[in-house]
C-alpha cells in the first residue's frame, strides 16, 4: 500500500471519528437541555408521564399532565439565536413529525383518550456563560385530526 493510500484512509477515518464526537456532544446537549426542562415544567407544576417517546414517525420528547390536560412539549436547545435561535427551528414539517407521533402514541395510551392534548414548545437558549434561558410558549401550534 502506498502512503498516500494509507494517508487517505487515516483521513478518512479521523472524519468519521470527529464526526461521531460531535454526534455524541449534541446528543449530551440535547439530553442536557431535556434534563432542564423537565425540571423547569416540574417547578411550574407539570407532572412529567413519558420521555422520549420513540416511534417510526417521529419523537415526542416529554409527555406531561398540566391539571387535566395531557401536554405533549418539545424541546429545543440552541447555542445562538444565529438563524434565529431554538423557537425557529421548530418547523411545519416538524410540527406535522411531531403530529405524526403524537397521534401514533394516542392511538396506543387509552389513558390519553379522555385528555384534551396541548403542543407547547420549550428553548433553551445558551447564553455563552454557561447559563441558560428557558422560553416556554405554551399553545405553540394546534393539531388538526
Amino acid at each position: 500500500m502506498t502512503n498516500s493510500k494509507r494517508l487517505r484512509g487515516s483521513a478518512t477515518r479521523l472524519r468519521g471519528a470527529a464526526a461521531r464526537l460531535r454526534g455524541a456532544a449534541a446528543r449530551l446537549r440535547g439530553a442536557t437541555a431535556e434534563q432542564l426542562a423537565a425540571d423547569y415544567l416540574i417547578g411550574c407544576g407539570l407532572k412529567i408521564l413519558a420521555r422520549n417517546l420513540r416511534c417510526r414517525a417521529g419523537e415526542l420528547d416529554l409527555v406531561c399532565l398540566d391539571g387535566d390536560i395531557l401536554v405533549i412539549v418539545e424541546v429545543r436547545q440552541r447555542a445562538s439565536m444565529e438563524f434565529g435561535g431554538a423557537l425557529a427551528s421548530v418547523t411545519l414539517a416538524k410540527q406535522r413529525r411531531i403530529l405524526r407521533a403524537a397521534r401514533f402514541h394516542w392511538q396506543r395510551q387509552s389513558e390519553w383518550h379522555r385528555r384534551l392534548i396541548r403542543f407547547d414548545v420549550l428553548t433553551v437558549q445558551s447564553d455563552g456563560d454557561d447559563a441558560s434561558r428557558i422560553a416556554w410558549i405554551r399553545d405553540a401550534f394546534r393539531g388538526v385530526t
